[in-house]
């Protein structure tokens, strides 16, 4: 009975440790980690008909803004490495929303276009894509999310 005690005692949670002056739940990096993990949720539903994940999205629309950019390009334009452009283009030249053709200036090169589908579905995302933004910024006042997005802007 005895060890069955000291086997309890040995096994229960330590008593709590708080950390003077830091809660995780207040650090910059877990409010914007939950920041985005409600903005993802909203954006995945609003985008689910679609097939488009946020990468995907942003590559087509600024494919769109340009007409046609280099892989390399549109990589620092989205915020991607060159691993994720590499995987978003793949998936959108397989679902065949964009082409490539080479570039007439400079034949080591290739650029991307939006095919008529790409094209379409860019324009049928923009739509959702404002609706998602409105969604997550919900909660703030007018004031609120001007500010809200000016500093994100500050900090990127």
């Amino acid at each position: 009975m005895k060890s069955t005690a000291i086997k309890a005692t040995q096994n229960a949670a330590p008593p709590p440790n708080p950390t003077p002056g830091y809660a995780v739940e207040e650090q910059v990096g877990h409010l914007l980690r939950r920041a985005h993990q409600r903005h993802t949720a909203i954006f995945q539903e609003s985008f689910a008909e679609l097939q488009l994940t946020p990468t995907q999205f942003a590559a087509l629309v600024k494919i769109k803004d340009l007409g046609q950019v280099s892989q390399n390009q549109l990589g620092r334009l989205t915020a991607m490495d060159p691993a994720t452009i590499q995987g978003v283009i793949q998936r959108l030249l397989l679902r065949g929303l964009i082409g490539r053709h080479p570039d007439p200036g400079d034949r080591r090169c290739t650029l991307l276009r939006l095919m008529p589908s790409g094209l379409a579905l860019a324009e049928k995302g923009v739509e959702r894509g404002r609706a998602a933004t409105e969604a997550t910024l919900a909660p703030l006042a007018p004031a609120e999310r001007a500010a809200f997005l000016a500093l994100l802007r500050k900090l990127t």
